[in-house]
């Protein structure tokens, strides 16, 4: 079963699908989710909390701890912890060691208290699942489309049937809403989508308002490879490359999602590496995408890919690459290899500038589960 895999350190990176600077990423549990207690900042506090209940895992953390790592008062915790097991989103998970007093009652989330459905609208398949508040999949559909050639009514059409399809398993009131995650580029803010290469039909399309009106739930947009950074949990700096028809990046730096100031930051496959090669779809000639897509053998594309990799990391500084989308999950290995080889060769010091570099664990699901993380924000900030 996929989910959205953390790291001890780090109870939560969907925040930075808000984009906010100082959210989760690098920070620790007692920092990064530090609350405030103030009237104003209820719902903070409580989404402050319930990240380090997520946190803390199946083994359950007790009040005193949610105090210490929130920066809260007891009496704060107090309240908020009743609110939360009023709506059942924690519940007791047992007792703690004692340490000469009372064992402390420990709370743990309860993921299926709510839900969320992540979609991936792909150029030729369309992937819709349900995942719980732990980022646990527990339902995926794949089903193929025409992003082209069908255009918007009849690809939304089947979106909204196969979403209705996945909220006859749960409650609808339990449901939090619904991401979308598209092909670029995309005005995330307005929820538009701009010149949507080999797609004109999708230009200018207010995604957005299409799909929440069709459902009548709350929903999010986002890039496809900005959803699939959003997939795993992972270090402050970080990328995922998407390989899909095309190619794309997602990026964390400082443990904030970066959107640019478009929000279409990650057009990594637009990076010119020979202006005399071949013409690309975006109208520019010798881009990584052209050039990766032109490749005679899967060997040379993977070794096309790590330049660009390379490209990148030195440029931002990144000590983690993640490798996701269709492309890889045929050929994970060879991707891995040849991007690693890369890597270690353009490098100045790689025994100093380490890159961890991995294949994304949900795989063809990476972007839709991303995509997911988006509602899930609106419980845990």
């Amino acid at each position: 079963m996929a989910s959205l895999s953390s790291r001890s350190t780090e109870p939560a990176d969907l925040a930075d699908s808000t984009g906010s600077t100082g959210s989760a990423g690098a920070a620790s549990a007692s920092t990064a989710r530090a609350g405030a207690n103030l009237t104003a900042l209820r719902d903070h506090n409580a989404a402050a909390v319930l990240s380090l209940v997520r946190a803390a895992g199946a083994g359950g953390v007790s009040r005193v701890e949610l105090a210490r790592g929130s920066g809260l008062t007891a009496q704060a915790i107090s309240k908020i912890v009743q609110r939360l097991l009023e709506d059942g989103l924690v519940g007791e998970s047992g007792r703690g060691a004692s340490t000469g007093g009372k064992p402390r009652t420990l709370l743990a989330l309860v993921p299926e208290a709510r839900w969320a459905l992540g979609v991936q609208l792909g150029r030729d398949a369309l992937t819709v699942l349900r995942a719980d508040l732990a980022g646990r999949v527990a339902d995926t559909r794949h089903l193929p489309i025409d992003l082209a050639e069908w255009g918007p009514g009849p690809v939304l059409d089947l979106l909204a049937e196969e979403v209705n399809r996945q909220l006859t398993a749960v409650e609808r009131e339990r449901v939090l809403g619904v991401g979308v995650a598209s092909p670029g580029p995309l005005d995330q803010q307005a929820g538009v989508l701009h010149e949507v290469t080999g797609a004109p039909a999708w230009n200018r399309m207010a995604l957005r308002d299409a799909v929440a009106d069709r459902l009548g739930l709350p929903t999010e947009i986002e890039k496809d490879s900005t959803a699939g950074v959003l997939s795993v949990l992972g270090s402050p700096n970080r990328a995922f490359i998407h390989l899909d028809h095309g190619l794309g990046a997602g990026l964390v730096l400082g443990g904030a999602v970066q959107r640019g100031a478009r929000t279409n930051a990650g057009e990594f496959g637009h990076q010119v590496l020979d202006p005399a090669g071949p013409r690309c779809r975006c109208g520019n000639r010798g881009c990584l995408e052209a050039l990766w897509q032109a490749a005679a053998t899967p060997e040379q594309a993977a070794r096309l890919l790590g330049e660009g990799v390379a490209n990148l990391v030195r440029l931002l500084d990144l000590d983690e690459v993640v490798l996701g989308g269709r492309e890889v999950a045929d050929a994970p290995e060879a991707y891995l290899a040849a991007v690693r080889e890369v890597l270690d060769a353009r490098l100045p010091d790689p025994s100093w500038q380490r890159v961890s570099l991995a294949v994304a664990p949900a795989g063809r699901d990476a972007v839709a589960l991303g995509a997911a993380g988006l509602v899930l924000t609106r419980v845990f900030g």
